[in-house]
């Protein structure tokens, strides 16, 4: 089995920012997680990515708000996108 597109898409929030999603569902877990999907999902405010959920091989699911990474619990794609969401609108609400 090959990966499978789920998600591809960019999204335009405003003037000075748009959102990236890409989602795989991949035939085994990459190293580092436990489920089958591989995703990267971005905010980027004026060319710098503000807002970063990824699961790089080897590092596991994680999230990265401004120059802080933190670790991620990754359930569904629904509540991943659900959560990435929430933290673009806190972000939007704080700047």
């Amino acid at each position: 089995m090959k990966a499978t597109l789920l998600l591809k898409e960019r999204l335009v929030v405003d003037a000075q920012s748009f959102a990236a999603a890409l989602i795989w569902q991949v035939p085994h877990p990459v190293p580092g997680s436990t489920h089958l999907f591989k995703y990267s999902l971005a905010y980027i405010v004026r060319t710098v990515c503000v807002l970063r959920y990824d699961n790089e091989r080897g590092k596991g699911d994680h999230r990265h708000i401004g120059d802080v990474e933190t670790p991620y619990v990754f359930t569904t794609p629904e509540q991943l996108l659900a959560d990435f969401w929430s933290d673009v609108d806190q972000w939007r609400a704080s700047t």
